[in-house]
């Protein structure tokens, strides 16, 4: 039975659901004036998938691939198909997804209303800017197509609107043309935060894709160390394997127990899995998946966290500030002792995201999930929040699930210009907490 829940499975919510099947009817009617909210696969961490006490608009059942130019490399799908689907369909005739989150479990709907990035957001920017059109539905029936031409109000209110502003019917984008589905990638062991600066500059010209595992809880001359991979495409068609690796090899059956994640077990995966590392520099060659998704092939991952769920922390600092900013977030988590295994840095280039909300700026991202080990952890979150308001960043909406009211307007001031384009009879918990709106 399919639950309908965020990642991080924090906040719980209560809804009613109701399924849409065919993209040519109007929207249900929803009972008693309760708000409504479009959902599909739930991969949000925190509660801008959720609509506590309304309701859910199922989309996944709205996933069919509408139309597909093998030689322009152009593909129309609907709201609810799944990157997976997308990349089993295109990948074997030599196209790939212009962009790519750590994940591909999501909705295209879901991954255009959070204007999704990712390890190449140096080069190509956001998913949001590789949309060429799409159909959006309100709830009184109306219909409109949105491109950067026809409706562009709607079109950059919608794309990081948080699916706020109605409902994707369909959407149209470009592809990126590959030889195989091989990526050429190497790994670089760094010692500080400085070495991740200076590898990420000279990365950013010669490879498209680039990312950093960092150990947030080693300290002093240490802190800040990692592991850097970038890579890019295969470019020899010999490099193509026979087979892609299994899309999933372990499957997590139950909720792990609270204590499974300590300070202890995470600074002994942190130690180890920084050491596995022999030598200063690897290179090997590895299908998509294995570069792109590693999570995926641990289905169910996020039942590792406990039945208490996780927060994922994911923010931006500016350029001119990142140094400053990002090692003042390690300190502040070094010195919590609260820190994690799955720790992401990398860079955001400038090109600029077509979205009004879109979370992307040109700087330096540092995404983190937390066991919610309760008040110690939220409270540790306030201090960073802090941080990133003192060095003008922001955190990302679709990872959150407790920044304040008054943090998320600092961080989003065109927020209200935003609200002319809700539709009347939507909302999700994470709005009305973040607006504080008791509807």
């Amino acid at each position: 039975m399919k639950k309908y829940e965020s990642w991080g499975r924090y906040p719980k919510a209560s809804h009613t659901v109701q399924c849409i099947s065919s993209g040519t009817e109007n929207l249900p009617a929803v009972e008693g004036g309760k708000p409504a909210l479009p959902y599909a696969q739930g991969r949000s961490y925190g509660d801008s998938c959720l609509n506590n006490g309304g309701v859910l608009l199922d989309t996944s059942r709205l996933n069919q691939v509408l139309a597909f130019d093998e030689e322009k490399g152009i593909l129309r799908c609907e709201g609810g198909a799944t990157l997976d689907a997308i990349l089993d369909l295109i990948t074997p005739k030599g196209w790939f997804l212009p962009v790519v989150p750590g994940t591909k479990f999501i909705s295209v709907g879901g991954a255009l209303a959070n204007d999704i990035h990712g390890k190449n957001h140096h080069c190509e920017g956001t998913l949001g800017s590789h949309v060429s059109q799409f159909e959006l539905l309100r709830s009184d029936g109306s219909r409109k197509i949105c491109s950067p031409t026809q409706n562009p109000e709607w079109f950059e209110s919608t794309i990081g609107g948080l699916g706020l502003t109605g409902l994707i019917v369909w959407a149209e984008f470009s592809l990126k043309p590959i030889k195989n589905s091989m990526i050429e990638m190497e790994s670089i062991k760094f010692n500080e935060l400085a070495e991740f600066f200076r590898l990420s500059e000279e990365s950013d010209k010669s490879y498209e894709y680039v990312v950093a595992w960092m150990d947030c809880l080693s300290k002093g001359s240490s802190m800040g160390r990692g592991i850097f991979m970038r890579g890019n495409h295969a470019e020899s068609a010999s490099s193509e394997i026979s087979s892609p690796p299994q899309d999933e090899l372990v499957n997590i059956p139950f909720d792990a127990p609270d204590f499974l994640l300590n300070n202890w077990s995470v600074r002994i995966f942190n130690f180890l899995y920084f050491h596995k590392h022999w030598t200063k520099r690897s290179k090997k060659l590895v299908h998509y998946n294995q570069f792109f998704f590693p999570l995926d092939i641990v289905g169910q991952w996020n039942r590792l966290y406990g039945k208490r769920g996780f927060l994922q922390y994911q923010c931006v600092v500016p350029f001119d500030e990142g140094y400053q900013g990002i090692s003042g977030i390690i300190k502040e988590i070094t010195d919590s002792g609260l820190g994690s295994f799955l720790t992401v840095i990398k860079i955001f280039g400038d090109k600029r995201s077509p979205g009004v909300l879109s979370f992307p700026k040109k700087g330096v991202t540092l995404a983190i999930d937390f066991p919610n080990k309760g008040a110690a952890i939220f409270s540790l979150l306030e201090k960073l929040d802090e941080i990133v308001r003192k060095y003008g960043g922001s955190v990302y909406p679709a990872k959150d699930a407790r920044m304040s009211p008054e943090n998320f307007k600092k961080f989003f001031p065109q927020w209200q210009e935003f609200t002319k384009f809700i539709d009347p009879a939507f909302s999700s918990s994470f709005w009305r907490r973040v607006t504080q709106d008791s509807t």
